[in-house]
């Protein structure tokens, strides 16, 4: 007869096989959902991939040898029956080498070249007169430095991503109205429409662009900071649909791969630089920010020190 003592490690046995069964069926379905996600976002790059090379880089970037490289944020304001302009423009330099990332928001109205078009106008005209590669280009002739990357995204439609990720939470710098919404200092919770009204607002902010700057910032740091969180990415069909709809970008998927490799630690330390020493002028009816050229001067020196170019 079996000893009550060997049909006690029998059921044992038996529990542990069952322990066994289930983590291994747990484990495979998430090596299944994992490999699912990695092929749609392969697909989602793909499909919002548009390739524009900088001319002013002469050699290929090397990533594996963690160079240091730049990136153009273009937030455009398309809406129907107009080919919009990139109301948002902010100049990203990575250094792996000191872990650190600057970040100079551009003012919009600041006149300059408009590189391939013969005029000098609004930085953000280069947009509505040819398209990323002109926006690019004009950025590159004005802080002499090559753009390796850009990404675009349609602002009319950011409200999508602040949706997908579940609402972000800033902090208000100030008590305002727009367009029907109501924001108070501190504090606050925005949906996708809160959210594009609280980055749009510019008059009522005593700051002006640079205020306007400023909410734009915390807006895209709590959107990537959302984005990345573990309940977000268990639902990430809202956020691939959401990004492949008013994303574009000539980065490409091994790109990032690589970036996130060798470049990830580059963003524990951002400084914000800033255009914010020059003045307004009227030059026929239309106003325009003007540089400061020793301000101008000195971001040149450190974004082109950052990049470690010669």
């Amino acid at each position: 007869m079996t000893s009550r003592i060997e049909r006690k490690r029998k059921k044992k046995r038996a529990v542990w096989k069952w322990i066994l069964l289930i983590f291994a069926i747990v484990l495979a379905a998430g090596v299944a959902y994992a490999a699912k996600m990695y092929i749609d976002l392969k697909s989602t790059v793909q499909n919002i991939h548009e390739p524009i090379d900088s001319e002013k880089r002469e050699d290929d970037l090397t990533f594996h040898e963690q160079e240091p490289f730049s990136v153009l944020l273009l937030g455009v304001d398309e809406r129907p029956g107009d080919g919009g302009r990139s109301d948002t423009m902010i100049v990203l330099t990575v250094n792996p080498e000191t872990n650190s990332t600057k970040m100079l928001s551009i003012p919009r109205d600041t006149y300059t070249e408009i590189v391939g078009h013969g005029t000098s106008d609004k930085i953000n005209h280069a947009y509505a007169y040819g398209g990323a590669k002109m926006a690019i280009q004009s950025v590159e002739n004005l802080f002499d430095i090559p753009i390796d990357f850009f990404v675009q995204v349609n602002m009319e439609s950011f409200k999508e991503i602040v949706n997908a990720v579940g609402g972000v939470d800033v902090i208000s710098p100030l008590d305002f109205d727009l367009e029907g919404y109501h924001f108070n200092k501190g504090p606050l919770t925005l949906n996708g429409d809160e959210a594009l009204k609280y980055v749009r607002m510019r008059k009522e902010d005593p700051r002006g662009d640079w205020g306007r700057q400023d909410r734009q910032r915390q807006v895209v740091e709590a959107v990537m900071k959302k984005g990345a969180s573990v309940s977000t990415l268990v639902n990430y069909r809202p956020i691939f649909d959401a990004i492949q709809n008013n994303f574009k970008t000539n980065m490409t998927f091994d790109e990032m791969v690589s970036i996130q490799k060798h470049y990830k630690d580059a963003a524990k330390q951002l400084e914000q630089l800033h255009l914010e020493e020059g003045e307004g002028q009227f030059i026929g009816n239309i106003w325009y920010y003007m540089p400061n050229e020793e301000e101008l001067n000195e971001v040149i020196r450190t974004l082109r020190e950052h990049l470690e170019l010669q």
